[in-house]
């Protein structure tokens, strides 16, 4: 589409509605749309990737919502906490003799009577959440980013808004201008009855105020929105012209889009009787003044790479990733006191992800037992092995095992059929996610029903990656993939790992910080080596084949369960230096982990 007439960035809902006129004036029937897109989308792509424009897209986030105008073009990273169904809008309605869209937006821009000719459209709603467990250093990159891109946002629009205004000055008709998207003669009115006179005219409760604020009202604009979160701000994501499999639970997504907030909405909402049908029931305990909305135009998926910081390295070259991984050997070695075979097996565990799922059996992970632990030696090795983690992994966290915290926990999800809401758990986690559980503190104990339930939550994710969801009358299994490390006294019985190794350090580091350079390349491996693809040639199967016989006879006591954790470190060692197909030189360093971890065992 040439010869776009408006700023998508400064002004998108002006870029929906000239490409809606454009598509009327094109001979199109709105009644046909049925909501799908009309090339708005195709415009914001062209505007967003062609042209680079998605760097200069203010983030969204707790920090920046007070400096971000509505109607304003945004990103929002966050996961998918809870699915709200569809709601029915009024899509497109006539006014007079003219066709007009409420597509991106949550109140009409111009009046609607109830004789005017109208066409229903649908929307999925999401309610996200940020994304849960982050490292100290993700959270302090975002915060700054989103300060950046909202510095450069409200410098771009204040420019914007300047020009308008002059042009508004040499207009004499600006009431009618189809450069900008203020259209002040034709906005409701926003008292709580017109509002709720819209509703009656089938028109939903979601709505983004038809003026502009002027960049002057910044302030203003703060201090009419103190019931949002200023800790952690979640959203209310109104998705359009998307299949419904491309968005599931728990995942990680970057929406753009419009954000709206309308303070007079938001009051009206008090005031709205519970028995009203169009009163959207998803949302009674969102009300627009707690939960921003935002109408999405595009989403992308993200995974562990998305939260990284710049890539040290662009390419797999062999001798640059023997390096890296030598130097974080070296590293986690100096966290474990010295002990290179748990340094060893933690590279591994940290390298781990679910890659299939075979029947009831999540292949690819590989869950760590260290035992050996004690207090008061958790409290010194344990703590710096937590830190270390924080400091490589994007997504983290820790939970203390004690029996007081198993009896009182919430660690599944529960579906709650009054708010109609899904109340989120402790292990409600985006895939990627580490957890580490501390056993040192499980003192004998009683557990009680809720305790019982939870350490069969735990056992569940442990042994097959999945949570199940309590939804009342049943229980739904969700499939997962977090990174399990237990560190215990002895071997975990009532938290199988796959691989359990004693713990044996000899010495404790004296410095253990590293440096920038060295912990963003180390990022990068761990965020990218543990996605390849991986084979085994016919001829090393064969040999594979048969050490597990030999394997088998030696030691009768070994079943599938051994044999398919050694295959699975087997592609793991492999990953670690970069390669997608095993070596019998790596298959052998498989055999010599195995073997050392044994003699500790005996």
């Amino acid at each position: 589409m040439g010869g776009i007439p408006f700023d998508c960035l400064a002004n998108p809902l002006g870029a929906v509605r000239i490409t809606f006129e454009r598509a009327i004036a094109s001979g199109s029937d709105p009644k046909t749309f049925n909501g799908k897109d009309w090339g708005a989308i195709e415009v914001f792509k062209e505007c967003l990737f062609d042209q680079n424009g998605i760097s200069q897209v203010p983030i969204l986030d707790s920090s920046s919502i007070g400096r971000i105008k509505p109607n304003s073009l945004v990103r929002f990273r966050g996961m998918v906490q809870d699915m709200l169904g569809n709601e029915l809008y009024v899509g497109a309605f006539k006014d007079g003799a003219t066709w007009r869209t409420n597509k991106y937006t949550d109140v009409a821009s111009f009046p609607m009577s109830s004789s005017s000719e109208e066409s229903m459209w649908e929307r999925r709603l999401l309610y996200c959440v940020p994304v849960p467990a982050q490292s100290p250093w993700v959270v302090e990159a975002s915060s700054s980013a989103a300060a950046a891109s909202t510095e450069a946002a409200i410098s771009r629009s204040s420019n914007w808004a300047s020009q308008q205004g002059e042009k508004r000055r040499r207009d004499d008709d600006a009431s009618v201008d189809t450069m900008d998207c203020n259209i002040s003669n034709h906005e409701v009115q926003g008292s709580p009855s017109s509002t709720k006179k819209m509703r009656e005219d089938l028109l939903p409760c979601q709505a983004s105020q038809s003026r502009e604020l002027d960049i002057g009202e910044t302030s203003s604009l703060q201090s009419s929105i103190p019931d949002f979160d200023t800790k952690s701000l979640s959203c209310l994501v109104k998705i359009y012209d998307s299949p419904e499999t491309d968005l599931k639970l728990n995942d990680v997504f970057e929406f753009v889009g419009v954000f709206t907030f309308d303070p007079e909405l938001a009051a009206s909402t008090d005031e709205i009787d519970a028995s009203d049908a169009l009163f959207e029931d998803e949302l009674v305990n969102m009300p627009p003044n707690k939960v921003p909305r935002l109408h999405c135009f595009i989403h992308k998926k993200l995974t562990i790479q998305d939260f990284l910081c710049g890539s040290p390295v662009t390419e797999r070259v062999p001798h640059v990733i023997r390096g890296i991984r030598e130097s974080l050997v070296g590293y986690l070695t100096a966290v474990l006191g010295n002990d290179g075979v748990a340094a060893q097996s933690v590279l591994l565990h940290l390298l781990s992800q679910v890659h299939s799922r075979v029947d009831t059996v999540a292949v690819g992970k590989l869950s760590l037992n260290l035992t050996g632990f004690t207090k008061e030696t958790v409290s010194v090795f344990g703590n710096q092995l937590n830190l270390a983690i924080q400091s490589l992994l994007p997504l983290t966290q820790a939970l203390p095992l004690t029996v007081e915290y198993l009896n009182t926990a919430s660690l599944a999800p529960k579906k709650d059929y009054k708010s109609n809401r899904l109340i989120t758990g402790s292990l409600q986690l985006a895939d990627g996610t580490h957890l580490i559980l501390d056993e040192t503190q499980l003192n004998p104990g009683t557990l009680n029903s809720t305790g019982v339930e939870n350490v069969k939550i735990l056992k569940s994710l442990m042994e097959l990656q999945t949570v199940e969801y309590d939804f009342e009358y049943y229980k739904l299994e969700m499939s997962s993939d977090v990174q399990l490390l237990v560190l215990s006294e002895g071997k975990s019985n009532i938290l199988p790992a796959d691989l359990v190794l004693p713990f044996q350090p000899s010495t404790v580091g004296s410095s253990l910080n590293a440096d920038a350079n060295a912990l963003q390349a180390w990022r990068w491996y761990l965020a990218t080596l543990r996605s390849l693809p991986h084979v085994i040639d016919p001829e090393l199967q064969k040999v594979i084949e048969n050490d597990l016989v030999e394997a088998r006879q030696e030691d009768r006591s070994l079943g599938s369960t051994d044999f398919s954790r050694w295959l699975t470190m087997a592609r793991l060692i492999s990953a670690s230096f970069g390669e997608t197909s095993l070596s019998l030189e790596h298959w052998q360093m498989v055999k010599e982990l195995e073997r050392l971890r044994k003699d500790r065992l005996k």
